[in-house]
């Protein structure tokens, strides 16, 4: 009879929990529900299921002598369900009735003491593991190398490793996951090389992983090298291989060779739609990450969070609100609202539209507001020049019980810098070591050598770089440069453009601006010496160039742009305003025409400038009520700055403009940035 329930047990199969307890059932009517063999396939069966209660209360009612062949049962199907605490319980059991736990024992036991964290347990296993002679088992001696890698101990885990004889792939996957999972990915790499030597091909997803270690390291050749290995050994580059090619490509910014992957794959699912859109948002291609999206949505795939992020990031980069809408309406505001990444892509966008009451009203709807969220609001403040709000959103951080971390004060300060709060900024920059613990980097300085040169303290700026802990870098220099542009410091500009030149040699704005600064003094040899350096060296000029969302279309202009298909018109309008600005009192401010030319031409110039020429296209192509938002690569001009400002006054229009340093928002002849130039 037992033979033919063994038979019934294992030909039939247990297909349901309600199959296993008449299975169970059937064992005790029979009184073989002692038979350890038949106890193991009702305990196997019923773990399979995802249920441990019925199995715990068969395991301690019904068992009489377990042995370790049942116990290793209950303690692997504790750990597959994420009930660590049990499997440790029943260890304890184990060890209490004498019994040796075996080569089956030791590995669940040891995962189950990583995820819990009790490495002093884990450490008695491996002393145990040694002791019974399974410390040259290779599965064993993998499970003790995850034990200590989990735990962060990876001198141990390599020591352990290093110590065994015939390493597999997952001894060598064990090793290198656990030196990516604790930041120590450049070792993971080298470890990846060193498994390659070996003849071992290595699986998915290991290959998976050592990439996302490339990319974290921007360690563009490595990756290349996995990329041709994979093609030279013949390796299958199925869809989760192939994503991640994609998104290591991305991440280190060779956009050319992520969509070469991206064409290649036969099977395109939205994670590896979604790594491409970012690649493109993230990288500074915000048209192609936007392109690309509208591709997706002909091929019927949804957008998940991921995609989202990159389309509302790309809106943002170019001012397009419209747009960003749009994309927002394909998913439930609820997910907006619930999702702490995708409400601060939401809030970004908005606020780099400079459509700040709206950020504020997203922020203040989310149900789960984190540190990034906090620091989306105050970065977006910040710019805009609320300086205040963004104080008092920091306030609530406090509230909320929520640290404040480097991002938040690299905010802070430039909230101060755009309202040339230099007091506040000092008791900021002052107050982030010694009252939250926070740690001034690079960044930080730079802010505070901002605020400092555009409020004319030079010598204080200067003297603040001179005492950094660390190398100041271009983006350091270059804001104490501005400042000498602002306030006309041509010497300390000359010195300050040797240690800029020795940092970047190849970056051509440097010698632009020290020959803005001599033009702007009248200096025309000086400023004629460098441009002639600049063409000496084959350099150009970072053109200037505007973009302005027209009924959900972007339209780019650059400086003295006849390309457009409106410009015929645009340029008439341009001269139409020139006349109603005159009339208020406009008069075109030459300095900013960086050349030596009469000041007709310079007039000339300055009404060919890529923000002038999109506002006036959105002039004749909006509504009258509609709010007019520009986008420019570089900095606003004085004097379009100036020319706008009236504009606004003459035909009653809102204007919004984003350069590469803040917002202006310019209403019946007024800016919000009160200009503090």
């Amino acid at each position: 009879m037992a033979l033919e329930l063994k038979k019934w047990c294992l030909l039939e199969g247990l297909k349901s929990l309600k199959h296993v307890k008449l299975a169970h059932c059937r064992l005790l009517r029979l009184n073989l529900h002692h038979d350890n063999h038949l106890l193991n396939i009702i305990l196997r069966s019923s773990l399979n299921f995802s249920n441990t209660h019925y199995p715990i209360l068969v395991f301690h009612k019904t068992t009489l002598n377990p042995n370790t062949f049942l116990y290793n049962t209950m303690i692997r199907g504790m750990v597959s369900n994420d009930r660590f605490h049990d499997a440790v319980q029943l260890y304890a059991s184990m060890h209490k009735a004498s019994l040796v736990p075996d080569n089956f024992t030791f590995p669940f036991v040891l995962k189950a003491c990583a995820r819990l964290n009790l490495f002093q347990l884990g450490l008695t296993i491996h002393s145990l593991v040694i002791k019974t002679g399974f410390d040259y088992d290779v599965f064993v001696k993998t499970n003790v190398v995850c034990f200590y890698s989990k735990c962060g101990f990876l001198s141990d885990a390599r020591k352990v490793f290093d110590d065994i004889p015939d390493k597999n792939l997952v001894s060598w996957t064990a090793i290198i996951c656990g030196y990516i999972e604790f930041g120590q990915c450049r070792e993971a790499v080298d470890l990846f090389r060193g498994l390659l030597e070996t003849g071992l091909r290595p699986d998915g997803f290991v290959i998976v992983r050592v990439l996302r270690a490339c990319a974290r390291l921007g360690d563009l050749e490595s990756g290349r090298w996995i990329d041709r290995c994979m093609s030279e050994c013949g390796l299958c580059k199925n869809v989760f291989v192939a994503t991640s090619l994609v998104d290591m490509y991305a991440k280190c910014g060779s956009m050319e060779e992520a969509r070469c992957v991206f064409d290649g794959m036969v099977e395109k699912d939205v994670v590896c739609w979604s790594a491409m859109i970012q690649g493109y948002a993230y990288n500074g291609l915000p048209r192609e990450a936007l392109e690309l999206f509208f591709e997706m949505r002909k091929v019927n795939v949804r957008p998940d969070c991921y995609a989202m992020v990159g389309v509302l990031s790309a809106c943002a980069r170019l001012g397009a609100l419209e747009l960003g809408n749009w994309a927002k309406g394909l998913m439930d505001e609820e997910e907006f609202l619930s999702n702490p990444v995708l409400g601060t892509s939401l809030i970004d966008l908005y606020a780099k539209c400079g459509s700040v009451e709206e950020a504020l009203r997203v922020y203040n709807m989310m149900k789960e507001k984190d540190r990034v969220v906090f620091n989306a609001v105050i970065s977006g403040l910040s710019m805009y020049g609320h300086f205040g709000a963004a104080f008092g959103v920091f306030g609530q951080m406090g509230k909320y019980g929520i640290r404040p971390d480097e991002n938040t004060f690299v905010g802070l300060l430039c909230a101060c810098t755009h309202a040339g709060l230099v007091d506040d900024g000092r008791c900021y920059f002052n107050s982030m070591s010694r009252i939250f613990g926070v740690t001034s980097t690079i960044e930080h300085y730079g802010c505070m050598v901002d605020l400092l040169a555009r409020a004319g303290l030079m010598v204080e700026a200067h003297n603040l770089i001179k005492g950094m802990p660390m190398k100041p870098n271009a983006i350091v220099w270059g804001a104490l440069l501005g400042g000498c542009r602002l306030h006309r410091e041509t010497q300390l500009a000359e010195h300050v453009l040797k240690h800029l030149i020795e940092l970047e040699p190849w970056n051509s704005g440097h010698y632009v601006l020290l020959s803005n600064i001599y033009s702007a003094s009248h200096r025309w040899d000086e400023a004629e010496k460098i441009r002639s350096t600049l063409n000496d060296k084959g350099m150009q000029k970072l053109p200037g160039y505007s973009w302005v969302e027209v009924d959900g279309v972007i339209h780019e202009f650059l400086v003295g742009d006849t390309s457009h298909p409106s410009s015929q018109k645009i340029y008439e309008k341009l001269e139409s305003l020139l006349k109603d600005l005159k009339e208020a009192g406009y008069n075109p401010t030459t300095e900013f025409v960086l050349f030596d030319v009469e000041e007709e031409e310079k007039e000339y110039f300055l009404g060919c400038h890529s923000e002038k020429l999109a506002v006036a296209f959105a002039l004749i192509s909006t509504g009258a009520k509609d709010v007019i938002r520009v986008v420019k690569n570089l900095r606003v001009c004085g004097d379009c700055h100036e020319a706008i400002k009236l504009i606004s006054k003459v035909t009653g229009r809102e204007i919004v403009i984003r350069d590469n340093n803040r917002f202006h928002c310019f209403s019946d002849g007024a800016c919000s940035c009160r200009d503090y130039w």
